[in-house]
């Protein structure tokens, strides 16, 4: 990754830890995308347009969870003070 920017740095590191010839030569590395997913999800949790709460989720929890997990929040009862909330919107994902 770093040959096209520093080319004389990459061959020299290249050489330093003993592989063949060239970086230059080398394909170009593979995108491995189970590296690039994320294990748990913090959801904020505003209330009148203020952060309230912060809650974390495996990757994988449905939207239904996440709404009864943040009605249920010690933080969120306390400012909703007994009242039902007018309306409740979970962003960000593609359920």
């Amino acid at each position: 990754m770093l040959a096209p920017v520093c080319p004389h740095i990459a061959e020299e590191l290249w050489q330093t830890i003993g592989k063949p010839y060239s970086i230059h030569t080398q394909p170009w590395p593979k995108v491995d995308q189970t590296a690039t997913r994320e294990d748990e999800i913090t959801i904020p949790v505003q209330i009148n347009g203020k952060l309230r709460d912060r809650l974390v989720f495996p990757a994988d929890t449905s939207e239904e969870t996440i709404k009864s997990a943040a009605l249920a929040s010690e933080t969120v009862l306390k400012y909703l003070d007994g009242r039902a909330p007018k309306k409740v919107i979970v962003v960000g994902r593609n359920w």
